[in-house]
């Protein structure tokens, strides 16, 4: 991740620093499991349906993160914020600004989208650095956290993007704005959670809509 210090955050996630220092710098990895928490990273809390990562906000501080972001107070230095999923997905817009060298593809589909993006990010990471997800990291947590990985050395992000229904590709989109964009297929395997194949195509479709014009 590029350095960005706490006031920084707080900016552009439009939340509120308590109990840190503003000039204190996140240089490390955003997270969002406590476990994989260090030293000048940032741990996002997530409440789950069997756990609440607020519970684990000091932990990640003991092992090293410079803060929290959380949506409730904690009693360790935290930026707080109304979500955590639109406030990752602000960070790592402002890191995606920050960064206009970097080339970015989207990858979807209703098939073969990792593996595809794992054979491309191979291909790409011979051009210059190189940044994909870690599995299956498409989603409104994943895509942002992957998208945070960057730093000034990084040259392109492939990006693999998911959806459960018509607007989450336009969505991916905006966090990070594709250069590039792949649609491998539509198929019928969620049809019936998007409500018809059509709504597949049209949600599939929302990645060749984010393309530039040229």
């Amino acid at each position: 991740m590029i350095p960005l210090s706490l006031a920084q955050i707080a900016r552009v996630t439009g939340g509120q620093l308590c109990h840190g220092d503003p000039d204190a710098v996140v240089s490390g990895e955003v997270v969002i499991d406590s476990r994989r928490a260090g030293p000048g990273g940032l741990f996002a809390a997530v409440a789950g349906e069997r756990s609440d990562g607020h519970d684990f906000a000091a932990a990640a501080v003991a092992a090293g993160a410079t803060a929290v972001l959380a949506t409730r107070p904690v009693t360790v230095p935290s930026v707080l914020v109304a979500d955590v999923p639109a406030a990752l997905a602000a960070l790592a817009r402002s890191v995606v600004d920050a960064l206009p060298a970097v080339r970015i593809a989207g990858i979807t589909g209703s098939s073969g989208k990792t593996s595809t993006k794992d054979l491309a990010a191979q291909l790409v990471e011979r051009l210059g650095p190189t940044i994909a997800p870690a599995g299956s990291y498409n989603n409104e947590f994943g895509h942002p956290l992957t998208v945070l990985r960057a730093d000034a050395a990084t040259r392109y992000l492939v990006l693999e993007l998911s959806a459960r229904g018509v607007g989450h590709i336009a969505y991916l989109c905006r966090v990070a704005p594709p250069r590039y964009g792949v649609v491998l297929n539509v198929g019928h395997a969620h049809a019936g959670e998007f409500g018809g194949l059509d709504q597949v195509a049209r949600a599939k479709g929302e990645l060749a809509e984010a393309l530039p014009a040229d």
